[in-house]
């Protein structure tokens, strides 16, 4: 199983960027998605959640201007980024919980990451 993120980049503050994160391999099912970041010098956070149906939570610091969303037929997560700050520069990580045809049992899977850096 594999996770490829896109989409990142630099962008000025106030401004968007929309990331992607396809998944490959000899998949079963896909439970949950997200994304997930880290900043220099901290732990790595949530930033946001989709569920098989499409029910999503964020964290309190992009509620209002993230979006994630995906695409089961495409096996795909996206997170569309609107206003972006200087505090959002992270690398930012997708991830999903899947049930390999192999093992049937769901585990979480993560991409390397994206650099995202927002200027000020």
């Amino acid at each position: 199983v594999q996770l490829q993120a896109s989409g990142g980049g630099l962008v000025q503050a106030g401004g968007s960027l929309r990331l992607a994160c396809a998944l490959s391999g000899s998949i079963f099912s896909i439970n949950d998605m997200g994304w997930y970041r880290q900043a220099p010098g901290k732990q790595r956070e949530l930033v946001a959640v989709i569920d098989r149906g499409g029910r999503a939570n964020y964290a309190d610091s992009v509620k209002g201007r993230f979006t994630i969303s995906r695409d089961n037929a495409k096996r795909s997560v996206y997170l569309q980024m609107n206003s972006l700050k200087s505090e959002d520069t992270a690398v930012y990580y997708c991830q999903a919980a899947i049930a390999t045809i192999t093992t049937r049992t769901p585990y979480d899977y993560w991409g390397r990451g994206t650099q995202v850096t927002v200027s000020s």
